[in-house]
């Protein structure tokens, strides 16, 4: 399938969306709200979970499935104090020695002036940093597009898995080609060359697992993926449980330490 096709699937509004994943696979999921600064940023979900027999913290980037939902999660693109909201719950995570799990939909962190007054790029930088020593396992998914820094804060995990269909990359094909051709029109061969899509990625080692969808999408199957994607999720969560400390930052730390390998 070419690039762009993955990228118009990944876009699709009936796409299954983070609250979807997090109420098929989790058990007992309580939403917390707000980051203890500014307010509560609907573009980010988050709260406690079981997974099993596991306590777990989980958050996602929520987009909505109709005009007034998408509205009210501003497209899935988070404000500052969505991700401040996300380090505070992660933080938590840590204190009470929770595996944390992400799941990332977003074409990016929300670029408007308010957000950028509020410190975007400062809450995007602590998240980086902050996430590359978090005392606890971590796993993220990409569900539909990762976008940009917007997805990078909530991927500095020991594990970054993305479903089929998925996109993961610096900016949009259509940013690419516009920046790069000056023409958006090219979008499609640009997807081609960013080489976004879960395969690609997969095989640079950019990501360590590819979820399976069904023909079409996960739109079509959910209870395919989402099931598929439950399994997997408690044995990874088991075997990190298994590393001590030490071996799992050193790990963590060397996992994005050697893309430093791709400038040099």
């Amino acid at each position: 399938m070419p690039a762009y096709d993955k990228v118009k699937i990944a876009r699709k509004v009936t796409r299954p969306t983070a609250l979807d994943y997090i109420n098929h696979i989790f058990e007992d999921f309580i939403e917390l709200h707000g980051d203890r600064n500014f307010r509560d940023d609907a573009a980010i979900v988050g709260g406690i979970a079981m997974l099993e027999d596991t306590p777990v913290t989980v958050i996602g980037v929520q987009k909505g499935k109709t005009m007034e939902e998408n509205i009210a999660r501003n497209f899935g693109q988070p404000h500052p104090e969505g991700y401040r909201k996300a380090l505070r719950l992660m933080k938590q995570a840590e204190k009470f020695g929770r595996p944390i799990i992400n799941f990332i939909n977003t074409s990016g962190a929300y670029c408007g002036v308010g957000a950028e007054e509020r410190g975007q790029g400062e809450a995007i930088a602590k998240n980086l940093m902050e996430m590359a020593n978090l005392k606890v396992p971590t796993i993220s998914i990409v569900i539909g597009e990762g976008g940009s820094g917007g997805a990078l804060a909530l991927a500095v995990t020991d594990r970054v898995w993305m479903l089929e269909n998925s996109v993961y990359a610096v900016l949009s094909p259509e940013g690419f080609a516009s920046i790069l051709w000056k023409d958006p029109k090219r979008a499609k061969e640009a997807a081609d060359v960013m080489k976004i899509t879960a395969e690609d990625l997969l095989e640079l080692n950019i990501v360590e697992k590819v979820i399976k969808e069904a023909d079409g999408g996960c739109q079509n199957d959910f209870g395919f993926t989402a099931n598929l994607l439950r399994g997997k999720l408690i044995n990874e969560i088991n075997i990190l449980k298994e590393k001590d400390l030490d071996t799992l930052l050193a790990e963590r730390y060397e996992r994005f330490r050697k893309f430093g390998e791709f400038t040099e």
